[in-house]
């Protein structure tokens, strides 16, 4: 078993993580490297380990079992981005913020490395999207959360034709459509209105961002589907953004295609957590906070 191991370099105090993992890996006798981004971080917490143990991300994914990934949410997304081609499982240490992907925090570190080592793990896989602009096919589209369509830098809303499976589904003015995977539907879909998916379900939501009409909801869409949007701008270009990190533009109008990717999402789970509890605990979903409060009112 090799682990790889990517840190969010730009954390504070990410040396004290790292070393703090790989202490236990070698008290456990396992293999590891880690990506060679870090030994930037500082040359003295680098001195530490030995050169053959860092290596450059291509290498270390081609050659590792798992990815353990250490900071927030965006890192877990930065490194199932590079994790596609080769689809190695990842597993998270939540070293940021809300943590809905990373599954285990800087206090159990230990625990981690036993479940790996003890194999007491399984292996979920998760919906991804691939797309492509028509005007510009050589430019891949991917995305584990979301493909964001909208004005970009045009300061009014833009016009949207919406198809699936080739069927004309509806034309609106809007500031963008989100296509968002079940694992996406807790992040910017969320905050348009778009439901809370189940990440075993295999569909795609459509959520328009701020549309100039109250008739337009949120879609959910067979997995199976292609989904065809055609965004019209007064302004020159049109901004698509994958997972809120890779930024496109591509001339208006453009006319894009978006559908399930044949390259999963593949995350390793204990079996302490599950997905409401998950639910529960990070967004408070179903929790009436009202039990908690001090309001004399009644």
């Amino acid at each position: 078993m090799v682990i790889g191991i990517i840190p969010n370099i730009s954390k504070s105090k990410i040396w004290d993580v790292v070393l703090t993992l790989i202490k236990k890996l070698d008290e456990e006798q396992m293999q590891y490297y880690i990506g060679e981004d870090i030994k930037r971080k500082s040359s003295k917490h680098a001195g530490q380990i030995p050169d053959e143990k860092f290596l450059d991300n291509q290498k270390l994914f081609q050659v590792s079992d798992i990815i353990v990934s250490i900071g927030g949410d965006g890192t877990m997304l930065t490194t199932a981005y590079a994790a596609r081609l080769t689809q190695t499982p990842l597993v998270g240490i939540n070293y940021g913020k809300l943590g809905f992907l990373a599954e285990f925090d800087i206090n159990s570190i230990n625990d981690l490395v036993l479940r790996i080592k003890n194999k007491k793990y399984y292996i979920e896989k998760r919906m991804a999207l691939s797309g492509f602009c028509e005007s510009e096919k050589e430019t891949e589209l991917y995305a584990i959360n979301d493909i964001v369509i909208d004005r970009g830098r045009w300061p009014k809303m833009i016009e949207l034709t919406v198809k699936a499976d080739g069927e004309y589904v509806s034309t609106f003015s809007a500031d963008g459509i989100i296509a968002a995977t079940p694992t996406g539907s807790t992040g910017y879909s969320l905050s348009t209105g778009g439901p809370i998916v189940s990440p075993k379900t295999d569909v795609i939501t459509l959520s328009p961002v701020s549309p100039h009409t109250l008739t337009m909801r949120p879609l959910v869409l067979s997995g199976s589907q292609k989904i065809t949007v055609t965004a019209r701008s007064p302004h020159k270009n049109i901004q698509v953004i994958c997972d809120g990190q890779r930024v496109h533009y591509f001339k208006s109008p453009a006319t894009i295609h978006v559908f399930k990717s044949d390259k999963l999402l593949k995350l390793l789970h204990t079996s302490e957590k599950n997905y409401f509890e998950i639910l529960r605990n990070k967004l408070f979903w179903g929790l009436d906070l009202r039990a908690n409060s001090n309001n004399n009112g009644d």
